[in-house]
This record gives structure tokens, sequence and C-alpha cells, in this order.
């Protein structure tokens, strides 16, 4: 924890020497941030300070008390006592009923689920359980916890095991035939287990439960996947006589009981009542300075709106501050490349003071290597490496010990989110520190000047679609591959499984006999369904340099924008040329340079409105909403230089376009507000332009989405008018849009706030200035943009329509 002392305002250059790490007495958050306030480059970024009061534990016991083995192996790891939420989960389970427990990071929501089957696995050994992870690295992490619990002189002799594709063919064999637990994640589970029931007869047919953990990752694309899985393995169960209890854990949404029961398909008890202590937080608003010093908002403050400062280059900065402290400190970024960034940024400035010092630092993501990222995290639990800069890979359980401050690049996009990564820092009762980086983006600083939205909001609602037919078909197919679908089960996949299996008839791939559907190919349909996306295939980044070492991979759409012939991809803070992108083949082939410049991929989109579901008059403007394809291209890419980010000139590109057909909301202005634009020198496309960069922004607040789960497109061609669409990036939709539909009043009226509050004169990235789709962007260091749509147009339509003139 922070250390309660008092120093002058100086920072120590180094707190390390190059014989090895060594820490000073390490100071409290609020002393370090007088620190930060007095260094020479401080430019009034601390908007706000919100101090999160500590929180006493509340414990309680179960009733009836716990089993011998499980109080020794609670007393071996230091645990006299359940919290309160724990208790009333195991008394639920216990009851037979299904449970999802909601409460915050590190409250020990494990044991919920742990001490009940532990029980039961001592009273029938030969009883099995199932456990769902999001990722194999928290199924594997996991893994270790509950080996704590097996203690055979005391009863609890089980086998337990992580099931995926990590997993030697001698352990698979093994875990099959006599594993009690199996740790798994719903892709394999999917793919490698549901198929090949009948080997699995024995664990399905003593399955007494399913545990799924985080399941408020499970939303969107892969929590709409999950529902058709669990679909599935119910029929499996009932085929082998079992009906296990469902156990669930989530971080704190606005919906979990329902969430969970759409998931499962089953009804749940809430437990959310959270008993675990909490230490005293500081949480920073950290709004990067305006590059423009003259820009004043409209109450006179500057720190409000305008183009800014990198929010990369200021988390680079804070992490530098930290790390010289002795500080463990993660920073979490939306994508990849700016994971690399600030690794690589941070390494380089730390290197003059030593080179330990600089080994310090690492960056940690997707596509790494699985045992890179195991080396990763056990340098991290030994405190080895004292500042990572992380995608979300690192916001899910994976234990990685105690870290004590984070700084987060950028709003990740959701209120969940936001406090279950701030959650990595001060687990227990430790003192953390953690710093919201504004990006110059609308949603960023919209909540750098209403904090209430963050410290007074309920977090949002999770959204999935089972029933999406894009979907359900790849899941009926499995269903019956897996076993014959009978008439009466075709309800189970929703209201358009009648029609997928006729479609199926006529491919020649499954045959009704009786009130039966038989499976009639002998292709192996859960090959060809990715639960993570609806994107297409993955492609493999060989390292030409290094004998075609694989480095990493991409699904097809990121691959597309990202690893483009000439373009520069960043692994391991260490930069790759690509030579040739091979579309056929699936492979990018790289080679290893010291380059000084990145890329980033310049989109164009088009669309087309298919077949028009609802359209009405919404105040004088047309409001419409139906199916949609929109046809991306990539002409052309930049060439931007490291640290400056100078533009080194574009080059073009010849890909493939690629066809996403979907669902949109479109809207288009009334014709006197049209009119009045053009009386006053405005464009219509230009107002239209800088309000879809802002919707992109916004709708989130009000959708539990990503920014890359939806799209903006302004277009003429279909309407024979200027109209923005907003769209879901997934085939068939996911919602999205049809929810920014029902409160379109609200996201306008936000959007409007946006635009109207920002300091800048003309439009910059904090309002209508975002010139890419955010989807787009591979590099989320808003400094780097195109021209600027013009703010005054947008203002005096979104004014006008509103009756805000």
């Amino acid at each position: 924890m922070f250390a309660r002392s008092r120093t002058d305002a100086r920072f120590s250059q180094s707190c390390f020497s190059d014989v090895g790490i060594s820490r000073q007495p390490r100071l409290d958050a609020q002393t370090f941030l007088q620190r930060l306030q007095g260094q020479k480059h401080y430019g009034d970024q601390v908007v706000h300070v919100e101090s999160l009061a500590e929180r006493e534990p509340e414990f309680a016991d179960a009733p009836g008390g716990l089993a011998p083995a499980v109080v020794s192996a609670l007393a071996a790891q230091g645990i006299e006592r359940l919290y309160s939420h724990q208790a009333e989960a195991i008394e639920h389970v216990r009851a037979g009923q299904n449970v999802v427990v909601v409460t915050g990071t590190a409250s020990g929501k494990t044991l919920c689920y742990n001490i009940p089957v532990v029980e039961a696995l001592a009273r029938e050994p030969g009883a099995t359980a199932l456990y769902l992870y999001p990722t194999k690295a928290l199924a594997q992490d996991q893994l270790r916890g509950l080996g704590k619990f097996r203690l055979p002189d005391q009863g609890a002799d089980f086998l337990a095991g992580t099931y995926d594709g990590d997993t030697p063919q001698n352990l698979r064999r093994k875990l099959r035939n006599g594993g009690n637990v199996i740790l798994t994640n719903p892709d394999m589970l999917h793919q490698g287990i549901l198929p090949q029931h009948a080997r699995w007869n024995r664990f399905f047919t003593r399955l007494r439960f399913v545990v799924i953990d985080e399941i408020h990752a499970f939303r969107g694309v892969f929590g709409s996947h999950l529902a058709n899985v669990v679909r599935r393995l119910d029929r499996i169960c009932r085929n082998y006589g079992s009906a296990p209890q469902f156990i669930c854990c989530s971080a704190t949404i606005g919906n979990p009981r329902e969430h969970a029961e759409r998931v499962t398909g089953r009804p749940m008890h809430l437990v959310d009542r959270d008993g675990s202590p909490r230490g005293p937080k500081e949480f920073v608003l950290w709004n990067p300075p305006p590059l423009d010093t003259a820009a004043v908002g409209p109450s006179g403050d500057w720190r409000v709106g305008g183009d800014r400062r990198s929010s990369i280059g200021e988390a680079v900065g804070l992490m530098t501050s930290l790390v010289q402290e002795g500080v463990q400190t993660i920073a979490f970024v939306r994508t990849r490349l700016a994971a690399e960034l600030i690794y690589k940024s941070c390494r380089d400035r730390l290197r003059g003071m030593s080179r330990r010092l600089a080994d310090s630092v690492q960056a940690y993501r997707g596509g790494y290597l699985p045992e890179e990222r195991r080396e990763i995290e056990r340098r991290l639990v030994s405190k080895e490496i004292l500042g990572i800069a992380s995608t979300s890979a690192l916001e899910l359980g994976i234990d990685i010990g105690s870290l004590e401050a984070c700084i987060l690049v950028g709003y990740p996009g959701t209120v969940a989110s936001l406090w279950q990564r701030a959650g990595r820092a001060g687990r227990g009762r430790e003192e953390s520190l953690v710093f919201l980086v504004g990006q110059n983006a609308p949603m960023d600083q919209y909540l750098m000047t209403h904090c209430d939205y963050l410290f007074g909001r309920n977090p949002e609602q999770a959204v999935v679609d089972p029933d999406n037919p894009h979907v359900a078909v790849g899941h009926v197919k499995c269903a019956v591959a897996e076993l014959p679908l009978t008439q009466e089960e075709t309800a189970l996949f929703g209201p358009y499984t009648q029609t997928l299996l006729e479609i199926l008839e006529e491919d020649g791939l499954a045959r009704r006999v009786a009130d039966q559907w038989f499976w009639t190919s002998s292709e192996y349909p859960a090959a060809d369904v990715n639960l993570r996306n609806i994107s297409g295939p993955v492609y493999t980044i060989q390292d030409e340099s290094a004998g075609e070492r694989v480095i990493g991979t991409l699904d097809e759409v990121s691959a597309l924008s990202q690893l483009h012939s000439h373009a520069v991809y960043i692994h391991g803070a260490d930069t790759y040329f690509v030579n040739e992108l091979d579309v056929d083949q699936k492979i990018a082939r790289v080679e290893r340079r010291d380059l000084d410049y990145y890329t980033q991929s310049v989109q164009v989109s088009q669309i087309r409105i298919d077949e028009t579901e609802e359209e009405k008059d919404w105040r004088g403007a047309l409001l419409g909403f139906g199916d949609v394809t929109v046809t991306t291209s990539i002409p052309m890419f930049k060439k931007i230089k490291f640290h400056s980010r100078d533009s080194l000139g574009f080059e073009k590109l010849d890909l493939p376009p690629q066809t996403l057909e979907t669902l949109a909301l479109w809207f288009s202005p009334p014709d006197e507000i049209a009119a009045l634009l053009s009386e006053r020198g405005l464009i219509l496309g230009e107002a239209l332009i800088g309000i879809a960069n802002v919707l992109v922004e916004v709708a989130p607040f009000y959708v539990m989405c990503d920014t890359q789960d939806i799209g903006a497109v302004v277009d003429a061609n279909c309407l024979g008018r200027d109209t923005l669409f907003l769209h879901d990036r997934y085939p068939g939709g996911m919602g999205f849009a049809r929810r920014c539909l029902d409160r379109i009043d609200e996201i306008l009226e936000t959007a409007h706030t946006v635009i109207e509050e920002c300091a800048c004169p003309d439009g910059c990235p904090s309002c209508v200035g975002s010139a890419l789709p955010a989807f787009a962007q591979t590099d989320l260091d808003s400094a780097v943009r195109d021209r600027i749509p013009n703010k005054e147009a947008a203002r005096v339509l979104l004014g006008q329509l509103l009756g805000k003139a």
C-alpha cells in the first residue's frame, strides 16, 4: 500500500540502482498529486479529484457451517471468516437455486462457487462441475486457486484441470475420462467438447454445476454466442439425464439478474450486497492541456475543449513518474498499438536513468503468444515489472498481485469497465491512485466536466441478442450435428429456427424425418463459428526475418486496416515492416526493422438502404430504421512519425472492399433547417459529419457497447438528400442502433451539450473533429486528424432541431 510519508516536492530522479531494483519509502496518493502539481511541466491537468472513502468489511457465517476440508483450506490461505455476500451466495446455492453474484473487483467472488462445489465433491466424489471463463489465461489462473482446496486426507480429493487449446493430448484424455472440475472457455466448449459429447458422457451424466465467471464480459456478439452455446449444453445435459445448477459472477452492471437469465435461460437469485473491504482511493480526472492556450470555454475555463496534447504522452509521463517512485502501475488503453507506444516511450525515457528501471516496464495485449503472457504475469506478481501498459486483456480477474496505481488512457466505453479496471489498483484495504486521462474525443471531454456521470450514476445495462439469425444459424447447425433436433426443441434457438432449418435442408446440410431434424453433411459445423465476432477468419503474422516465426494473430477486419502491405506493425515495442498481406492464405509476412514512424489506415464507407422497417417524422426531421448494406474500402494509409506525430505522407492501397449487411437508424434534417444553413453559408453535409463523429462517441453513454460496435456514415444517395446513418457493425445487427433510436432525444441532447460546451472556436477532436470513424482508429492518440468538420454548422443544426437556437 502507499505508506504515509512527508518528503519535499521534488521527484527523485530514480529510486533504483543499476545493481537491482530497490524501493524508497512510498508516498501517499495525495502527496504524489501535490508533487505532480508542483512540477514545471504541470499545466492544470487535474480538473477533479474524487476521494473514495475506505469501506469496512462485513462478515457472516454460512448457515450450518462449512465442511472440515473447506475450513482447513481457507485457514491455509489466511481466511478465517467469510464476507457477507459469500455466505449469502453459499446459502442459496446449497438450497438448489441458480445464483448471480455481483460485487466489486477483488471481493472474493471465486469463493462463492468454489466452496459449494468442493463441498459437493466431498459428498459425491463422482460429481462434476464445468467452469467457464472468457479467456484461457483466466481459467489457468483460477485453477491455481481451486487447487488449494484439494485435501485428499480430509475427503476433498478431486481432479481439476484446464481444457483448452494449450492442453496436451495426454492430459486431455485424463481430464475427459476422470476429471471432476473442467476449467475452460466458451470457445473450447463450443468446438471441442459439445461436438464430442459422446466421449464426455461420464462428465455430462454427473454434471452438478456450471459456473460462468465474469458474465458481464459476455455481452454483444460474444454474449449472444454464449447464450446459444448454453442452449446446446442444455440439450446435451438432458440427453444424459443431468440438470446442473448455474452460478454466475459479475462486475457491477445495471441489469445483472436480467443479463444472467438471458445468457443462461434460467431464473437467477441476485446476491449484490458487497461485504468486502475497500481501501481509500483517489480518483483523478486528468485532462491534457490544449495546444492552443488561448482557447477558453464558455465559463472561462481553458481546460475544457480545444485540440489537446497527446493523451498517450500524458500517460507516459504519469507512468514514468510513478515507476520512478517504485509505485507498481498499470495503464489501460483501447488498442494494441497504444499499448506498444506507451511501452516503447516509457522504456526510452527510463533507459537514460537505469537499464533495470527501463526493463521494469512491459506491454500486455492480445496477439502475444501464451508463453509470453504467462511470463509477464509471473513477473507482475513477483514485482519485477513496475509499469505495464495493457489492453482489456488484464481487465478481468487474472491474479497479477496488488497494484497501487492505475492509469486509464481514455474512457473505456462503459462505467462497468471503468470500475473494473480501476479496481485493479488497491486491492483489499490498500490505498490506491487512479487517473482517467481524457482524450481528444467528445465522450472523454464530456466526462471531464460532468463527473457526476461517473461517480453518481448506475452502470449501463448489458445487451445480448441470442435470437439474431446471423448468430443462431451456426449454433442450429451445431445442435443438429450433435443430436437430432426435435420439432419441440426448435423454440430453444429463437423465432427464426424453423426458417433456418428449411434453408439448411435446401442446402443439403440437414433433413427432416418425422418430427426430427438430422445432420446429413460431412462438415464439422463448429469449426465455422467464431464466438468472439462475426468478422470472419483470423490472419497469422509471420516474421520472415526470424525463419517465419509466428508472432501474433489478428481478425480479418483488423488485419486489413493494420497489416496491409507496407504497414508498420508494433509487437513487443519492436517495429515490423509488412512486406505482404496474403489475403488468400490469410498470412501477413513481416520483417523486423528499426523504424521511426507508424501507420494508420484511412477508411471510406458507402451505405445502401435495403428495407425500411420504420420511418416517421421527428421534430420535422425524417427518422428511419431498417436493413442496410455498408461497403467499406481502405484506399490509402498515413505514415506518422513517432513522438512528433508529424505526417510523413500517404500511400495508396489496393484491398478488396468489405461488405456488411446490418441494421441502422437514419436521420435527415427538415428542409427549413437545410435552407437556414445555406443562408448562413454553412453546408448541411458538414454539419451531419460533425454530428456523426459526436454520436459514435456519445451513443455508448446510453447503450452498453463500445465505439467499435457502431459506425456512422453520411450519405446523400439513398434518399436523395443528406442523411446521417448510425449502424451496428455486425451482420444482422446486435440491437445497438435500435436502442439508439429509442433514446434518440437523450443522445442528441448530449451531443448538443458536447458541441456547445467545447471551448474551441472552429471545431476540434474534443467535439466534432473525429475525422476517422472510431472503429477505424488504430491509434487513439487523437492529435492525428484529417480535416475538421464545421462546428458552427453542427451547432446550428442541433440547436434549431432541439429548440435551443
